[in-house]
C-alpha cells in the first residue's frame, strides 16, 4: 500500500511546475559530441520535486545521471535514478530542453570506466528510494531550514540497498573504484609525521550524504563544455536592441 502511494506521489511530484525551459545555451548536437563515458550528468529540472532538492542543496542542480555512451539501440545513453521508474537506462535526448551542466572525472583508465557503468548497470532494475519521497514531502512547503541540516535531510531514505536516488547511486559507482568525490580531508601536523612532511589524509563520506552539486563542487571533476568553433568572433554576434523588450526569466 505504502508502495502505492509512493508511486502516486512520485507521479504528481514528477509534473513540470512551469513552462518555460531553461535549455542548454549551446547547441544539443555540440553537448553530445563533447560527451565521454563516465561523464555526470547534472540536470536543472523545472519539476515539483526539483524546487525542494535545489532549495536543500543550494544549488542550481536537482537531479544527475551517469553517461554511459552507446548500449544497444542507443547511441547517447544515460543511468538515472527516476522517481517512477527506478534505476533505467535512457537516451540523454530525454534533457534536450532543459539546463544541464557535464562533470568529467579525471585520471580514469578505460578499466576503471568499465567498473563504474558495469556496477551502476547492475542496479537497473531496482527501485527508486520511495522513503524519500516522504522525506521530501515535508520539505515542499518552503520553510527556513538552518544550512547545517539541509544535507541531511536530502539523504534520509530507507537505507535499503535495493532501491536508489540519483546522486547516491552515481557516488556508490565511483566510490566502489576508489575514486573520491568530496571527501573529508584530514591533515597531520608534519612535526608529528613520520615523514617529516605534512601528510593528507581523506575520509570516505557514506554515499547517502551525496547531492548533485557535489560533482559540480569537486575539484576531482572538471567541468566540460562544448567548445566554441574555431572561427568565434564576437564582433560577429548580432545583439538586439535594448527596446526589443527582455524575455522572461523563469522564477
Amino acid at each position: 500500500m505504502l508502495d502505492r502511494i509512493g508511486r502516486l506521489i512520485a507521479a504528481f511530484l514528477q509534473a513540470p511546475v512551469t513552462d518555460c525551459a531553461g535549455a542548454t545555451p549551446f547547441p544539443f548536437d555540440a553537448l553530445l559530441h563533447a560527451l565521454r563515458p563516465c561523464d555526470v550528468i547534472l540536470i536543472e529540472g523545472n519539476t515539483r520535486i526539483s524546487s525542494p532538492i535545489k532549495y536543500l542543496t543550494q544549488s542550481t542542480w536537482s537531479h544527475s545521471a551517469l553517461y554511459v555512451g552507446q548500449h544497444r539501440d542507443l547511441r547517447h545513453a544515460i543511468i538515472e535514478a527516476d522517481l517512477e521508474q527506478g534505476v533505467i537506462i535512457a537516451a540523454i535526448e530525454k534533457y534536450k530542453d532543459v539546463h544541464i551542466r557535464i562533470c568529467r572525472p579525471s585520471g580514469l583508465n578505460p578499466r576503471d570506466q568499465a567498473r563504474i557503468i558495469r556496477f551502476a548497470a547492475e542496479r537497473v532494475g531496482n527501485g527508486y528510494d520511495l522513503q524519500n519521497i516522504f522525506d521530501l514531502i515535508r520539505y515542499l512547503v518552503p520553510l527556513p531550514v538552518p544550512r547545517r541540516f539541509r544535507r541531511r535531510m536530502i539523504s534520509l531514505g530507507s537505507g535499503d540497498p535495493t532501491r536508489a536516488i540519483c546522486s547516491t547511486l552515481i557516488a556508490q559507482a565511483f566510490q566502489h573504484v576508489g575514486y573520491p568525490i568530496l571527501p573529508r580531508i584530514e591533515t597531520h601536523d608534519p612535526r608529528r609525521s613520520r615523514w617529516g612532511n605534512e601528510a593528507e589524509i581523506m575520509h570516505i563520506r557514506h554515499h547517502s550524504l551525496f547531492v548533485p552539486r557535489d560533482f559540480d563542487l569537486s575539484p576531482f571533476f572538471e567541468i566540460v563544455k562544448p567548445p566554441l568553433r574555431p572561427d568565434f568572433d564576437f564582433h560577429d554576434v548580432e545583439w538586439s536592441s535594448a527596446r526589443d523588450g527582455a524575455e522572461t526569466a523563469c522564477p
